[in-house]
């Protein structure tokens, strides 16, 4: 048995995203004043897989769009915190320019999820 989930090719290209975020943001050496910002970019990014994953796995359409938006939002978050990290110099600019690819191509792949439930529930 497999989950509904497991099939989306968004989701799976989230849980990439958030590895290569996590491997990232553990090599960055900060003062523990800074710390909470590592905790909140590790949150968000993961955050962007599980949306999707539970928006799947609801018994609506309409619920599924709304977690979508969520993980968007999420998404979102994660590279607002990618530029303030690119811009304290805590990842260079082509670390930042490849997960800046990456993000675009899961914003633009989670905005074609979302117009294909739009388009199935009419």
């Amino acid at each position: 048995m497999k989950f509904g989930y497991e099939d989306l090719t968004v989701c799976n290209r989230a849980v990439d995203f958030e590895v290569l975020v996590k491997d990232i943001v553990e090599e960055i050496e900060t003062c523990r004043k800074h710390y909470r910002l590592k905790e909140q970019i590790e949150a968000c990014s993961t955050s962007v897989a599980m949306n999707l994953a539970e928006g799947k796995g609801r018994n609506s359409k309409k619920e599924f769009i709304q977690f979508c938006y969520i993980a968007r939002g999420s998404l979102y978050e994660t590279m607002t915190l990618l530029e303030i990290f690119r811009r304290k110099n805590w990842i260079t600019d082509s670390v930042y320019s490849k997960l800046e690819k990456d993000g675009i191509e899961i914003a633009s792949m989670i905005k074609g999820l979302i117009n294909s439930l739009y388009k199935s529930q009419k």
